[in-house]
């Protein structure tokens, strides 16, 4: 009996060991991924400082990061960047939630209800082509040339991708769990937040980060068509006066806040969905 006591607690310790290696492996791939995620952009950044400081690209169209660094300095210390960033930003957050929100609930009750779908579905097919911005002239006349109408640009662009994932989502709950909260007697309102609004999170987040993609792209075209502010507005000004730099700080700080938003989004998923 000892020798099958000592022998169980061997073959324990083996398995706790050979736990313990594959969690130190894990880390260690995850810890390569983190270094391969942050050596991309450093990698082609230094590539490009190369390249425009030996000329072999034309620094004039393509100058040196350390001297669009500078610049972004430069126009940072007169806080007259700044300015344009938060108007940016404002506009790229209440729009952002003003697509969003209303694509969320829509897109649940039409995944819910196959009645509501068919209502809704040829309306969301034949408008989601239209480009946004083919959009902007009649969005203007009805709200104005103000900050609203920049807004409802980007909602816009926003509500499609995150409607028709949210749909999906909903559509691609397993049928048991369906079955099993109408045997319960579940009212629509537990359905609708325990069961459809969980089930399509994942697929749905997917569509909220394709939406805050659009969102940048929108307000950017549209900052630079109809607005006398903004990061838009700020690449827009100077290409036009052949100040380059200037404009590669706008367009990096718009690399730089998809990038940022990005991550936020991930992070808000990995809290929301843990078993994904």
């Amino acid at each position: 009996m000892k020798r099958r006591g000592d022998r169980a607690v061997e073959e324990l310790k083996k398995a706790v060991e050979v736990e313990k290696e594959d969690l130190r492996r894990r880390q260690r791939s995850k810890k390569f991924k983190q270094i391969l995620t942050i050596s991309s952009p450093l990698f082609m950044l230094v590539i490009w400082e190369f390249l425009s400081q030996t000329a072999i690209i034309d620094p004039r169209f393509f100058p040196p990061p350390t001297t669009i660094l500078q610049t972004l300095f430069s126009m940072s210390a007169s806080g007259e960047l700044f300015e344009h960033v938060r108007i940016s930003l404002i506009r790229i957050l209440f729009g952002f939630l003003l697509g969003v929100i209303p694509a969320i609930t829509l897109g649940l009750i039409m995944g819910m209800y196959s009645s509501v779908r068919h209502f809704f579905s040829p309306l969301i097919m034949a408008l989601m082509p239209i480009p946004t911005l083919a959009m902007l002239p009649i969005i203007l006349i009805i709200f104005g040339i103000g900050e609203f109408s920049k807004m409802v640009t980007i909602a816009a662009s926003v509500f499609f991708p995150v409607v028709i994932n949210t749909v999906a989502g909903v559509m691609n709950i397993d049928k048991v769990y369906s079955d099993v909260a109408k045997n319960y007697g579940a009212n629509p309102k537990d359905f609708f937040m325990k069961i459809a609004l969980p089930g399509a999170m994942p697929v749905m987040m997917e569509g909220i980060q394709m939406g805050q993609a659009i969102a940048l792209l929108t307000i950017v075209a549209a900052e630079m068509i109809g607005a006398n502010s903004g990061i838009g507005y700020v690449i827009w000004m100077n290409y036009k006066a052949f100040l380059i730099a200037e404009m590669f700080v706008g367009l990096i700080l718009i690399s730089f806040f998809g990038y940022l938003f990005s991550l936020l989004l991930r992070g808000l998923q990995s809290k929301l969905i843990p078993w994904k």
